[in-house]
């Protein structure tokens, strides 16, 4: 061991590391708020909790604190204390303005001087305490072993955990107050909201057509139905929009009532059986218009099921919301971005398939998980981002890329054993990377007994339907698919994972035409590549298949038949043969 200066020394200690989760948007909302609440939470830590249990406070962290005890046991009892202090402080607070606290213990060798302490457990320590969620409380196994299970805290094991720039996973545990509940009781935590709020206020009716009266109402109505089927958007009930139809607030008062990001009005006229409709959107936070446009439809139209109005208003809205979202991701640092914005930026950015854009995305999933560790909805997203490297042939190590999936998938349904979409991307790891095609359709049908909308289970289980040669049932998965289909941004994934269907069912014009609108919203996607040149060889159009191919090759030279069969799920099907001589047919190499 290196002889240290005279000035410095080695110690042991156990060292406990806590933050504010969301310190940055807090601030944002009421600085001046948020920096009394904080001191006095440090006032409190200084002259009561730390000497109550031999504790101090090592250094500051900005918006957290670094804390040395001599024992675990006063470690934790000391994190307990703080976190009921701060339950307390919030007591009467809306949910988006409370302070909520994470912590993470470890057991550190460091070495100190008269200004700091320094060494790999130090930083260590500060990567535990990004595996909390709001309120809780994770120690890594070294502090664990020095606490006594049911006497000093009751504790839930949480596996080998990765953190960011530490090379190997580590042992880590929940742990609460000894009682009868569970570590972290269901519901304990304020679970955050991923996804915008859009307030829909009745249409104005401009009008005195006998029986018209209450169409902006109907109409919002039938606007409200229709972006509810949307899982990326949260939407407020009429009954609580209602209250402002043909009152002129100030946005700001409606957010205030509403709590909402967005909000959609408009007016509406009619002549006889003829509609003309305008609607804007308008950001909230920033009171921009976003998008607005003059519709025109038929009143007795408004009420069918495919009415083309609101198909057109919907569609428009969505795609509003990503672009704005997504540009607000790209423009600003990572830390000053809702949860909502972090989400539709990664999902948007890690289908763009650019490589430098999917990287992004990962860093995105990574800090929203770290923001809400008890949220599934990341780990599911994260899953899927590492399934998709693998199929564009990024990944260094497949082997490797499938067990982060697992990871995650199995982080999100640890928090939320019914969440759909978690069912639903566990599934496609297990058809994707693992080749378990009647475990993943277990997942699938979970998903949809669970949320019957959930439109990647529907498109995913109609896809392993077309890796065993089953078209039809394949074909209507994926289009009930296309009807529930998310926002636009990745509605090309929708249609070239339909066009493998289509081609699986015979119906290879509607395969061609499906990819071929993958393809004008995505030219890089390989897979739908795949499903052109299948689908225009099977038909017989050579050529165009040759061409295809062509293109393929461009952005994956090394692609093979062989390849093709080792990586697609329908491998142990004899319809995965019929694909593969269809692409060599097309020219692909064997």
């Amino acid at each position: 061991m290196i002889e240290l200066p005279a000035a410095m020394a080695r110690n042991t200690k156990v060292l406990l590391v806590m933050d504010v989760v969301e310190s940055v948007r807090i601030m944002e909302q009421d600085q001046d708020g948020f920096v009394r609440r904080w001191q006095q939470l440090v006032e409190q830590a200084e002259q009561h909790v730390l000497p109550l249990h031999g504790g101090r406070i090592v250094k500051s962290l900005g918006d957290g604190l670094m804390l040395e005890f001599a024992n675990a046991q006063s470690c934790v009892k000391a994190a307990f204390d703080l976190h009921s202090f701060t339950r307390q402080a919030n007591s009467g607070l809306r949910p988006e303005h409370q302070m909520h606290l994470r912590m993470g213990g470890h057991l550190a060798s460091f070495v100190t001087d008269q200004h700091d302490i320094y060494g790999t457990d130090v930083n260590l320590t500060s990567r535990v305490s990004t595996l909390a969620g709001p309120g809780e409380v994770v120690l890594s196994a070294e502090l664990r072993d020095h606490l006594t299970a049911g006497l000093d805290v009751d504790i839930e094991d949480l596996g080998e955990c990765h953190l960011k720039h530490v090379e190997k996973p580590i042992r880590v545990y929940r742990a609460g107050p000894v009682g009868h509940e569970p570590v972290i009781p269901m519901g304990h935590t304020v679970q955050m909201d991923l996804r915008p709020t859009i307030a829909v206020i009745p249409f104005e009716m401009r009008s005195s057509e006998p029986g018209h009266a209450m169409l902006g109402e109907a109409l919002a109505d039938e606007v409200i139905a229709a972006l509810s089927r949307t899982s990326e958007l949260h939407v407020i009930s009429r009954l609580s929009t209602t209250a402002f139809r043909g009152r002129h607030e100030a946005l700001q008062e409606i957010s205030t009532h509403l709590r909402a990001s967005y909000v959609l009005s408009g007016t509406c006229r009619s002549a006889g059986s003829q509609l003309a409709l305008f609607v804007e959107l308008v950001e909230v936070k920033s009171g921009h218009i976003v998008w607005a446009e003059n519709l025109k439809g038929t009143v007795h139209g408004l009420f069918a099921t495919d009415d083309e109005l609101i198909a057109r208003l919907i569609a428009a809205v969505s795609s509003s919301v990503m672009s704005t979202e997504l540009q607000r991701a790209k423009d600003h640092a990572l830390p000053t971005l809702e949860g909502y914005t972090l989400l539709l930026g990664a999902v948007a950015l890690m289908h763009r398939t650019s490589s430098s854009e999917f990287d992004q995305a990962r860093k995105m999933l990574e800090h929203l998980v770290e923001r809400s560790r008890r949220h599934p909805v990341p780990y599911a997203w994260l899953a899927k981002w590492h399934v998709l490297r693998v199929q564009q042939g990024w990944a260094d190590n497949a082997t490797t890329e499938t067990q982060l999936a697992l990871d995650n998938t199995k982080r999100a349904l640890d928090n939320d054993p019914n969440c759909a979409l978690a069912l639903t991307v566990d599934g496609l790891v297990r058809t994707n990377l693992l080749k378990d095609i009647d475990g993943a359709l277990v997942r699938y049908e979970e998903a949809i007994n669970i949320n019957p909308n959930e439109s990647l289970a529907w498109l995913l289980k109609g896809t392993l339907h077309a890796f065993r040669g089953e078209g039809e049932i394949a074909l209507v998965g994926t289009e009930r698919a296309l009807l529930l289909s998310p926002l636009d941004p990745i509605r090309y994934f929708y249609d070239s994972l339909a066009a493998s269907a289509a081609v699986t069912a015979g119906s290879y014009e509607r395969a061609i035409e499906l990819a071929s609108r993958s393809l004008r919203a995505n030219r890089y996607h390989t897979s739908t590549y795949r499903a052109m040149a299948i689908a225009q060889s099977m038909s017989g159009h050579l050529v165009e298949a040759q061409a295809t191919v062509k293109k393929l090759l461009t952005l994956e030279p090394g692609f093979t038949v062989s390849k093709f069969l080792e990586r697609t799920p329908a491998s142990g099907f004899e319809i995965s043969r019929t694909f593969a001589d269809a692409l060599q047919r097309a020219g692909l190499p064997h």
